[in-house]
């Protein structure tokens, strides 16, 4: 794990000794926490040195530049605060120019495709100057943001600089082709551009630059990867690209000329609405996530769906029984918990519930990581309930209420809800009986939890209540499993349902 000192210097020589050492200290741990190998160094634009942190954990992207004309300075872009992230928006600036600022002090509120995230700094300094206005959206990763500098009295000289850099990666998109109608004996297709069609390859391979769900969308619409062109991060290709690529060619069809196409004076109703009329609602980048992964779901994964009734009265005794010995709020236990609990006991006796499609195989997991709906101001998010399997009804009740919270106020970390093995969607509380609920791939199966409500069933050991004989009043719910059929089998699925129902009816059972 020997350092790259060569990258240092050219430094400015205002940088002391003692700085340069306690970077080196700090770029050496990281390398050694991380196995991740040395910095890269190449030609500044501006006839310096520049040191790019790309191989440094995606929190901060920066590129700092040594140049012989402008102080030393920072140039930090748009970062990958997901794995799954290609854009970003700036919600908000958290600083002004001139605003001296620390590792860990919230430059921005940068909304991702998951969530909105506070963007830290990963050093100290000057903000200088900004490159992006709050409120952009959909910023391509690498995308330079801001400068930092390190002394104060350096700010007033980026006021007017724009570094090569930016000006590069902003002129990135017009260089994509702008597909044309072909003459109308031949189907219609993007015309040449005077950018490279071919797409990067990675490391001289033949294997295309491109996002996985970029290749899958490209593939399903039979789109030829080498007529597509990468405005991501050094080339690759991302989903923007080629659905951009799928409404240009849509748009080219539909000029040709149609034998349907109704001609002037036939009487045929206008497109033309007064805007007065309705309202358009801005996207956001959540939103879109949440209608790609959902139509990918639909039509990718095979669902059927599994229902079944669960008498709960013996489950709502005990809820009561705990929630009022517990001791100054210590927890409170909802139908909900009991649910999640039972859920994970029952992968227990069917692991092959706890699994996900991998294409070449199938994933079966040790533990029941638990995703749970919860609907938020932006959207639907699944925080993700660890170890359910091992934790007490107390222990989970407080942790969905305090990651149901920070979900709300957008504050969860990446890791707490990406991933999971089983997802749960409980619209109970609303009043509905039973929905059926779409399939967060790669899991396997999710399931939905309607209300509770008294119905007059058969006992026929009931005492009786007037109702009939053998009849009387119990309080059930409904439930339904969506299983993907490529992993769990309907048989499978439905002893599943069997162990959850006794767990339901016998919560008792669940100390065992």
């Amino acid at each position: 794990h020997s350092l790259n000192m060569t990258s240092f210097a050219m430094a400015s020589t205002r940088r002391t000794s003692r700085v340069l050492f306690r970077q080196c200290l700090l770029l050496q741990a990281t390398r050694r926490l991380h196995n991740i190998p040395a910095t890269r160094k190449f030609a500044s634009p501006r006839s310096g040195t520049c040191v790019l942190n790309n191989t440094l954990p995606n929190l901060v992207r920066q590129i700092r530049f040594y140049s012989s004309d402008l102080p030393e300075h920072t140039v930090i872009e748009m970062p990958a605060l997901s794995p799954t992230m290609e854009m970003g928006s700036i919600v908000s600036w958290n600083v002004n120019i001139g605003d001296e600022v620390s590792a860990g002090d919230s430059l921005a509120d940068l909304e991702t495709d998951k969530a909105t995230m506070s963007f830290d700094a990963s050093e100290e300094g000057y903000i200088a100057k900004f490159l992006v206005e709050a409120g952009t959206k959909d910023i391509p990763l690498g995308t330079p943001l801001l400068i930092m500098c390190e002394d104060e009295e350096d700010v007033s000289k980026f006021a007017d600089y724009t570094p090569e850099i930016a000006v590069k990666v902003a002129a990135e998109p017009e260089a994509a082709p702008v597909p044309a109608a072909e003459p109308a004996s031949a189907p219609a297709a993007p015309a040449a551009s005077p950018a490279p069609t071919a797409p990067k390859m990675q490391g001289g391979a033949s294997r295309v630059l491109i996002s996985p769900m970029a290749k899958n969308l490209a593939l399903d619409a039979g789109i030829p990867l080498d007529r597509l062109v990468g405005t991501g991060q050094d080339g690759r290709i991302t989903k923007i690209d080629v659905e951009v690529y799928m409404e240009a060619l849509a748009e080219a069809q539909a000029k040709q000329p149609s034998a349907t196409t109704p001609q002037p004076g036939t009487g045929a109703p206008s497109s033309e609405m007064d805007s007065s009329l309705y309202t358009d609602i801005p996207t956001s980048n959540i939103r879109k996530v949440i209608a790609n992964r959902l139509m990918e779901s639909k039509q990718t994964v095979p669902h059927y769906y599994l229902s079944i009734d669960v008498r709960v009265d013996e489950l709502m005794k005990i809820r009561k029984e705990l929630n009022d010995t517990a001791k100054d709020g210590e927890y409170k236990v909802s139908v909900n918990d009991f649910i999640i609990k039972a859920s994970a006991l029952s992968m227990k006796h069917v692991p092959e519930v706890n699994s996900s499609w991998q294409d070449s195989f199938i994933r079966q997991y040790n533990t029941a990581d638990i995703s749970v709906a919860v609907s938020t101001p932006t959207g639907l998010i699944t925080p993700i309930v660890f170890d359910s399997q091992s934790k007490g009804l107390a222990e989970i009740s407080n942790n969905v209420k305090e990651l149901a919270g920070r979900a709300r106020d957008g504050k969860l970390m990446p890791h707490e809800y990406q991933g999971g093995t089983f997802s749960i969607s409980n619209l109970g509380m609303f009043g509905i009986k039973s929905f059926s609920a779409i399939i967060n791939p790669p899991q396997a199966c999710i399931l939905a939890v309607g209300g509770t409500e008294q119905r007059v069933v058969f006992n026929q050991d009931a005492p009786d209540t007037g109702l009939g004989e053998g009849m009387e009043l119990a309080s059930m719910m409904s439930v339904t499993l969506s299983c993907d059929h490529r992993v769990v089998d309907g048989a499978v699925g439905a002893q599943w349902l069997q162990h959850f129902k006794s767990y339901m009816e016998k919560p008792l059972t669940m100390l065992l």
